[in-house]
């Protein structure tokens, strides 16, 4: 790596397809599935190229890869989850209510509806207007920290605890 931080382009190509190994293995160490080793090692990759100049040569090139490498393993495995929870599995809501008729599902739409304004209504109000303007109104950050006056970290803060909130409530946690 020193010598590619010096600008030996054969010692960095060398120094890439020599740490491919490395980073699947950091990677399956971490869960990462094997369809997505590929984008694992893709993105630390990049990484690697991105802040190669943070390298320190008195220190172990390994560890220092090990750890962007679980650091993209990590992201991967987060990207994955929010997929997978946003995904519909029509099989299994098919075979779940088999012989619901379009009203009821209208009715237990209206229902969760209501459940969700009513949850909404008990949030503390920084919670609250993060959640209107960001998540129902759909304006962005910049937007809605100008109508409101109000930082965009302090309404990402509020969004993140917003949400975490109203999820534990609908889902029977307290």
């Amino acid at each position: 790596m020193a010598a590619a931080q010096a600008g030996d382009q054969r010692a960095y190509s060398r120094l890439l397809s020599d740490s491919v190994a490395l980073i699947r293995a950091v990677a399956r160490r971490q869960g990462v599935q094997v369809d997505a080793l590929d984008d694992v090692v893709q993105e630390t990759l990049l990484t690697v190229h991105r802040v190669r100049h943070t390298f320190d040569p008195s220190r172990s090139y390994d560890a220092w890869l090990s750890a962007l490498a679980s650091r993209r393993a990590i992201d991967a495995l987060r990207s994955g989850g929010r997929r997978d929870r946003r995904e519909v599995h029509d099989d299994f809501a098919f075979e779940s209510h088999p012989d619901r008729d379009d009203a009821s599902k209208h009715t237990e739409r209206d229902q969760e509806a209501q459940r969700l304004r009513e949850a909404i209504k008990t949030l503390p109000p920084g919670q609250r207007e993060a959640i209107e303007q960001l998540g129902l109104k759909e304006r962005s950050l910049a937007e809605t920290a100008e109508r409101t006056g109000r930082n965009t970290g302090a309404l990402k803060v509020n969004l993140h605890r917003a949400l975490k909130t109203l999820r534990d409530r609908l889902h029977g946690e307290p």
